[in-house]
């Protein structure tokens, strides 16, 4: 028999040397990302167009929106983990996305509706809520498929981040032409569909997954019906958060505060000299990360928004090009990871930290290169559209040297009693960058006397400040690698204390900046 197969799995066969449950959640999470990015991509439009909220509204809001679909994985990884299982969250989770998605089609009349405004509020609450339940699990049940010593597990995770980014920059090519060009609910509908498909592919082909992903104990149904209505529960609550995003900013910050205490109390009481140092370095690098998302999230909502005003797209919806990072992550990845692999057998590979601080550089590069860009054109002029694929070049490949290689720190660097607790934290910081960003969002969009050349301006006076910041942080950040580096203590680190908890790991999702990287460089579990 095969490595890796069991009889059900070798009844079932193949395609490419790989389980078919593979290319079910290849489908399932490539739809998954389409609507979800779909959506995302229309937005910020939404917000401002047809809704009728100002930039500053509009950017605090999306920021609480993304924080919340970033903090929901958390609990429904750990509701998957202790009892429902992978499969039943996943499909669970994929019925509220789809009816989430679909509820986005009702427009109402527009402006400030306070009937329909409840609906879009609801949608969004179903979206959060769905993908708290379907992204914290799917990807864990591709680990599921293969034994822990299956050397096909990393190009299982090739083909399946694959999926992911593919699924990204469709929605957000197809759903915004359509958004942008026929009507809201058509775009917000293509994402429902897209959603849709991929319930009926998970579901249709459930045989092919091999009994992967199931209750880890029988599960009474009582209990079950239980969690179910106590996702619903959870709508209700992100529906009343996410009109008070203030209140979720205070909620990050409180419980950001208790996590870090909580971190760091146990690691200076509990843990010897090597472990507590550790756990120091990844500390540095979770701050770190808060930063670098906090400016890399504008593309969904600033970013998007000065594409859309002030630059010369030639006719292409702005929308569309929420699919380039996608795309860059696709091409690169595998070079990036190439990178690393050369560098390392050579000796010169940049190590974790120093990996952060260059990708703070080429953040705040990005930033600098559009500013100058602006400013290169006649007065009045739109900004040439060639600056807008620079900056995502640049904060793409900032990405890669940042997100792939900080998921790995974290399974490296935390013990294993403490793997899904540092996992959690770094995507904590995700959330807490998230929601940060919304408020950089809601700073360009203050309001500017002066009419749209001063507005413009506004945008390009935080997108200056914010790339001195970021540049000025990578520079620290360099200086401060060789002792970050010597807390990680690699040279006495046991195969034994590399985590290989995916579920912990996974408990709050994979964006596809999480997922475009190559195995060599993800951690795999």
């Amino acid at each position: 028999m095969a490595i890796g197969y069991s009889q059900s799995g070798d009844a079932a066969g193949t395609i490419l040397g790989h389980p078919k449950g593979l290319f079910v959640l290849f489908f399932a999470e490539m739809w998954e990302r389409f609507s979800y990015y779909g959506m995302r991509a229309l937005l910020i439009f939404y917000l401002t167009q047809h809704w009728l909220f100002s930039d500053s509204e509009s950017g605090v809001i999306y920021g609480a929106y993304t924080a919340l679909a970033y903090i929901t994985p958390v609990l429904g990884g750990y509701l998957a983990d202790r009892y429902l299982g992978q499969r039943k969250a996943v499909a669970y989770g994929a019925v509220l996305l789809t009816f989430g998605h679909f509820m986005m089609g009702f427009e109402g009349s527009g402006g400030q509706d306070p009937g329909a405004l409840s609906i879009f509020w609801l949608a969004l609450s179903f979206i959060i809520v769905g993908t708290g339940f379907l992204k914290a699990n799917i990807s864990v049940m591709v680990g599921q498929l293969y034994p822990r010593t299956d050397i096909r597990r990393d190009g299982a995770y090739t083909i399946f981040y694959v999926g992911i980014n593919l699924g990204a920059a469709l929605g957000a090519l197809l759903c915004g032409y359509l958004g942008q060009t026929y009507g809201w609910r058509y775009g917000f509908g293509a994402a429902g569909v897209g959603m849709l498909l991929g319930l009926i592919v998970f579901t249709l082909f459930r045989p092919l997954l091999l009994g992967r992903g199931e209750p880890p104990a029988p599960l009474d149904k009582r209990l079950e019906w239980a969690l179910y209505a106590l996702g619903v529960a959870g709508v209700a609550v992100i529906w009343w958060l996410i009109q008070n995003q203030a209140l979720v900013g205070w909620s990050l910050l409180v419980a950001g505060v208790v996590l870090v205490a909580y971190v760091l109390f146990t690691a200076v009481v509990k843990l010897p000299t090597e472990d507590r140092d550790r756990i120091f370095a990844a500390m540095f690098l979770i701050l770190g990360s808060i930063l670098f998302w906090a400016l890399f999230e504008q593309a969904g909502s600033s970013l998007n928004l000065y594409t859309d005003r002030y630059v010369d797209r030639g006719g292409v919806p702005a929308s569309m090009f929420q699919s380039i990072n996608a795309i860059y992550i696709v091409l690169l990845g595998p070079l990036f990871a190439g990178l690393w692999v050369w560098l390392g057998r050579k000796g010169m590979e940049p190590s974790a930290p120093a990996k952060f601080g260059l990708a703070l550089l080429q953040l705040g590069a990005g930033f600098l290169v559009l500013v100058a860009g602006a400013a290169s054109g006649a007065d009045g002029a739109k900004t040439a559209v060639v600056f807008i694929f620079l900056i995502y070049l640049l904060h793409t490949s900032g990405e890669l040297c940042l997100s792939p290689v900080g998921l790995s720190a974290m399974n490296r660097l935390a013990p294993a009693h403490m793997a899904s607790l540092i996992m959690g934290t770094w995507f904590f910081a995700s959330a807490t960058g998230n929601f940060v960003a919304g408020l950089i969002a809601a700073a360009t969009g203050a309001e500017a006397a002066g009419g749209e050349g001063a507005a413009q301006q506004t945008v390009l006076d935080v997108y200056t400040t914010i790339g001195w910041i970021a540049l000025a942080a990578g520079v620290g950040v360099l200086a401060l690698s060789p002792i970050v580096r010597r807390w990680m203590h690699l040279d006495t680190m046991r195969d034994a204390e590399i985590g290989d908890d995916l579920a912990g790991r996974s408990q709050a999702g994979l964006e596809p900046q999480e997922a475009g990287m190559h195995p060599a460089t993800r951690p795999q579990g």
